[in-house]
């Protein structure tokens, strides 16, 4: 199976628990790039099966009529649910799988299949319903993500978790008495960034638990995209916004961006140029181009 997969805009990725009416009403005008329909941790076992029908209408009803691609965070393969999960929510419209507790990129691979036949089922083009895994949330996923280098089928992003990792190994926290990242959790975010980078998809953020600290969730998006994230997840619909304009380049490194490829453009055979006083290369310019694709998405 070839995969039809190209890169998304993936800035922000809103939560919304699948068996929430009121919640999913309100997210048909959220300004995220991505709402992920979820069936795993916000949804309760009773409520599941329920769940996964309000997805499936839910991507129906609207798919075609929002700006944002949908998702579905299906429930781990290792349980019982996944498969139900996908046999009820691969439908037309469907954009995403995000995968949590990925153990490595076989269970990319493993669940591509089950989409090949479910999509063939639906009518749907082979390969139009890409993955985003959650990557870091077990021991193994963590011994394991040298595993995404070279091309991975639908795979769109690579994401990341502290929480669950925590619970998996017993931690008491994922944090220091100064509030910092445990090394273990430092250690996940890096491993997303490289894991990404060496498949060539976008790295995407873990959640700021802080959902009313606006200004703190920003301080932290800035930070996030200087060390090369590209997006990160939301779980308040307040935050939409917040990460969208933390992850769009400024006014000031688009104009940055274009004089280094302009530069580089009147002089195409150097291999150094000195802008504003400063000493630039071939690594700014592939940043440059970076930066003004970024914009475009």
């Amino acid at each position: 199976m070839t995969s039809i997969v190209t890169e998304q805009r993936l800035r922000s990725m809103l939560f919304v628990p699948a068996d929430n009416e009121r919640k999913l009403a309100k997210a048909v005008s959220n300004p995220a790039d991505a709402l992920i329909l979820d069936l795993e941790d916000s949804v309760v076992e009773a409520r599941k099966v329920g769940a996964r029908r309000s997805a499936a209408d839910f991507i129906a009803a609207h798919a075609s009529k929002i700006g944002a691609q949908l998702f579905v965070r299906i429930n781990a393969l290792t349980t019982p649910l996944a498969m139900g999960d996908l046999a009820a929510v691969v439908v037309p419209g469907l954009a995403g799988i995000m995968l949590p507790k990925a153990n490595s990129a076989a269970d990319i691979v493993r669940l591509g299949h089950c989409l090949d036949a479910l999509e063939a089922r639906a009518g749907m083009q082979i390969g139009a319903v890409c993955i985003v895994p959650v990557a870091t949330e077990t021991a193994a996923a963590m011994l394991n993500m040298q595993s995404y280098a070279g091309p991975v089928p639908r795979l769109a992003g690579i994401t990341w978790g502290a929480e669950d990792l925590s619970a998996a190994i017993g931690a008491l926290s994922n944090r220091d008495d100064d509030g910092a990242l445990s090394p273990l959790y430092a250690l996940a975010n890096a491993l997303c960034l490289c894991a990404a980078t060496a498949a060539g998809v976008p790295p995407i953020d873990t959640l700021y638990v802080d959902f009313k600290d606006e200004a703190g969730l920003a301080a932290a998006c800035r930070t996030s995209r200087r060390r090369g994230f590209r997006g990160r997840v939301a779980i308040h619909p307040d935050q939409s916004a917040i990460i969208n304009a933390a992850y769009a380049p400024t006014s000031e490194e688009l104009a940055h961006a274009q004089r280094i490829v302009a530069a580089f453009a009147a002089s195409p055979d150097a291999g150094t140029l000195s802008i504003d006083g400063a000493m630039i290369d071939r690594p700014h310019l592939i940043q440059a181009r970076l930066t003004l694709a970024q914009s475009n998405n």
